[in-house]
């Protein structure tokens, strides 16, 4: 009877756990430090310009700018779930943190990447609607139906990681307590577990497939038919102009949906940790950061707003 007492007081006793981060000396961590650093504040400081920018500029309240507004919203969290720890352990200052801790980091940081993953699902939609059935597009695509496409959106990531979230947090760990990660990341935190993770990995591995399949194929689809109408243009302008309306989230689509592919679409415990690593560094630090260059590069409109906006600043400050 004392035995099994204390047996499941071992199963218990791990409550906190320390974040390995990378491997490498002291200037070697003080290096990718001010690289994510650096990134972080452009990540930051770009996805804001943009939700600023689509709120108060009118020429930005038609659906496309209202769902990247809404994507860029995103970014800002999905980035500040990790960022801030992540750097706080490269720094040394403190690599441990609570169970609860890590059982909130997974939840809001995966459930924002669905949510992302169904809102580029939406946007390409938005954008098969505008080419395909540009006459009808501003009756088909009103206000009401970007609210609940945006809602159902955010509403959808949140419920999919909730059974995945509710079976982790019923996980024993019996030590070790070290995450060969640099953040939470679930494969690295559920192989310490000392009881069945059974359950939690076919949950995630039936999210992961589900969102990813689901987001893919209404991405798909939706380019699918852009490209053939696309192709049916008559002149070569018309073709270009179509096409350089829905560039920019293509390119988001190929990198955030071929990172996650790699990372997710795998059994779990079987994959490289250094390779999920680098994969991971790309997925959630460097993704957030190229989503507003992307589209401010590859749109005229928000690049003469920005400049607007920097040429009304500087006069005003000529002017005092």
């Amino acid at each position: 009877m004392e035995q099994l007492h204390e047996r499941a007081q071992n199963k218990t006793r791990v409550m906190e756990f320390i974040l390995l981060g990378f491997p490498g000396s002291h200037y070697v961590q003080m290096g990718i430090f001010m690289s994510f650093l650096t990134i972080y504040i452009l990540t930051v400081f770009g996805n804001v310009t943009i939700v600023i920018l689509v709120i108060t500029n009118s020429r930005f309240h038609t659906p496309m700018y209202f769902f990247l507004g809404n994507l860029s919203f995103l970014e800002i969290w999905y980035t500040m779930t990790i960022m801030p720890k992540t750097l706080s352990v490269l720094l040394g200052d403190s690599r441990s943190i609570s169970f609860t801790g890590c059982i909130l980091q997974i939840f809001f940081n995966y459930s924002l990447a669905c949510s992302e993953f169904f809102m580029l699902s939406v946007m390409a939609y938005d954008r098969y609607l505008a080419i395909c059935y540009p006459l009808q597009y501003s009756t088909l695509m009103d206000i009401k139906l970007c609210c609940k496409l945006a809602a159902v959106s955010w509403l959808l990531g949140f419920l999919a990681m909730t059974t995945p979230t509710v079976l982790m947090s019923k996980l024993s760990f019996c030590g070790p307590n070290m995450i060969n990660h640099f953040y939470c990341h679930i494969d690295s935190w559920i192989s310490l577990s000392c009881s069945d993770t059974h359950a939690s990995e076919i949950a995630m591995f039936i999210v992961a497939i589900v969102v990813i399949l689901i987001s893919f194929l209404i991405t798909f689809l939706s380019y699918a038919y852009i490209i053939s109408t696309i192709l049916h243009i008559a002149s070569a302008k018309g073709r270009l102009k179509a096409f350089s309306t829905c560039s920019s989230h293509l390119t988001v689509v190929v990198i955030w949906f071929g990172s996650a592919i790699i990372l997710y679409i795998k059994p779990s415990k079987r994959a490289s940790v250094e390779m999920t690593k680098v994969v991971n560094i790309m997925n959630t630090i460097v993704t957030p950061m190229l989503n507003p260059f992307i589209y401010t590069l590859r749109n005229k409109d928000v690049k003469e707003a920005l400049k607007h906006s920097l040429h009304w600043k500087q006069r005003k400050t000529c002017i005092r």
